[in-house]
């Protein structure tokens, strides 16, 4: 059984997906029972959360999406590539104004049930807001979009050099991710 450590290593942002292989829903409604299982802030629990597995609706949220900001000479992922699931985290304001952390708690859920499951994820806070309002029509703020699918490139986790944070692609497409050392984050009295 893989221990939280393996899981939070496993649990990369995945850019690239096997369009060829869908997501069961019932997955995706796995992966929020987990989500809604998150501390929340007075217990507001003020999140709403939109799964979508089918094709038709998951070609219509992509084209409303940004990916990876740092790979400036890359344009996305191409239509063999594109997550085959998404489940959207919303706001319903009606219940309360405290999300942003619950957002994060409930998001961490879901990728570490997603890399569980051997499935990649992307959070994506980058994304038409209007295009995509009109593609969900939910009268909730949306807060952030998980892409999900079986991962299609190769993430590492790298010690970082010289404070540099970006992100970038080897010439075989491994995707690298550098982390401050351990003794670089915390902090002693």
């Amino acid at each position: 059984m893989a221990t939280i450590h393996d899981l939070a290593l496993q649990a990369r942002s995945i850019r690239r997906f096997d369009a060829s292989q869908s997501i069961d829903y019932q997955q995706l409604l796995q992966f929020i029972d987990n989500a809604r299982m998150a501390s929340s802030a007075r217990n507001g629990q003020t999140l709403k959360f939109l799964p979508v597995a089918d094709k038709p609706t998951c070609d219509k949220i992509f084209p409303t999406l940004k990916f990876a900001a740092y790979l400036t000479d890359w344009s996305g992922p191409t239509e063999a590539e594109r997550p085959t699931a998404y489940i959207i985290i919303l706001h319903d304001p009606s219940l309360g104004p405290f999300f942003a952390v619950d957002a994060g708690l409930a998001t961490q859920n879901i990728i570490l049930s997603a890399a569980e499951a051997g499935l990649g994820c992307c959070i994506i806070g980058a994304f038409d807001k209007q295009q995509l309002s009109a593609v969900i029509d939910k009268p909730f703020e949306i807060v952030h979009v998980i892409a999900i699918g079986l991962p299609a490139e190769k993430v590492v986790v790298e010690p970082m050099n010289n404070g540099d944070i970006k992100y970038w692609r080897d010439a075989e497409g491994v995707h690298h991710v550098p982390k401050r050392p351990l003794d670089k984050v915390v902090v002693t009295l």
